[in-house]
């Protein structure tokens, strides 16, 4: 799907199943796999965004065995592109639509205030000029909101504070999403990349910089994100 107004473009899910959860917890390998991804992507290697997945075997069968619709999809339609010998799925076990519903009813009560505290937290910043803390606290509203989203819609989120991983997927579920942040200019994307990177390094690198202005731009598409997040997810709550 590509969508030519806003700069959106989907992409391939790419589920990397690992033997431990060591490995599959070795975030600073998996996001330079995901950067180079990036590179051949913009390079035009590769025309259609990848994005990887990372997740352990004993997981990856926990998530079927207890009837999780994105594992038990990707078990039944996935394409295997390599799989090691001796390694197998469990069987799926397919949730009632009460025990979904209960679920999801769960997730939505749980991450969307969280999301909301986050935003809150960012705005006192913003107001006395708190930059890297402000940042970093519109990070966390964006990554809870994507988090309840997804786990409302479909039950899973991955295990990742890479927003860009997590709005990829999200936008995948539902593509009203994709108007939360737009990509049609340098400035919106250099603003969303200063989000990306600000878990990190809003905390930790004396590199870091970002001004008022962009702040300010964050914080009206955050809380655009959370408009849509909302209304999907009580849609999806009510049977809409």
């Amino acid at each position: 799907m590509e969508d030519r107004v806003s700069g959106y473009r989907s992409d391939y899910d790419l589920l990397i199943v690992v033997n431990s959860k060591a490995f599959a917890e070795e975030h600073e390998l998996w996001e330079d796999i995901e950067n180079e991804l990036l590179e051949q992507q913009l390079s035009r290697r590769i025309e259609t965004p990848v994005v990887p997945i990372v997740h352990d075997l004993a997981d990856v069968n926990d998530q079927l065995s207890r009837g999780r619709p994105f594992f038990v999809d990707v078990a039944r339609d996935g394409i295997v592109l390599y799989e090691k010998p001796g390694s197998f799925f469990a069987k799926p076990k397919p949730l009632t639509p009460g025990e979904q519903q209960a679920e999801a009813q769960s997730y939505f009560e749980q991450w969307f205030p969280l999301s909301l505290e986050a935003l809150r937290f960012a705005e006192f910043g913003l107001s006395d000029n708190i930059r890297r803390d402000s940042a970093f606290m519109l990070h966390q509203a964006t990554e809870r909101a994507y988090h309840c989203v997804l786990l409302t819609l479909t039950l899973y989120s991955p295990k990742s504070h890479r927003i860009k991983v997590l709005r990829s997927r999200a936008e995948e579920v539902d593509n009203r999403l994709i108007a939360a942040w737009p990509r049609d200019n340098r400035f919106s994307r250099r603003c969303f990349e200063l989000l990306s990177r600000a878990y990190v390094e809003a905390r930790y690198s004396s590199q870091y910089s970002i001004s008022q202005e962009e702040l300010a731009w964050l914080t009206e598409h955050v809380k655009k994100l959370h408009e849509v997040v909302q209304l999907v997810c009580l849609e999806r709550l009510s049977g809409d």
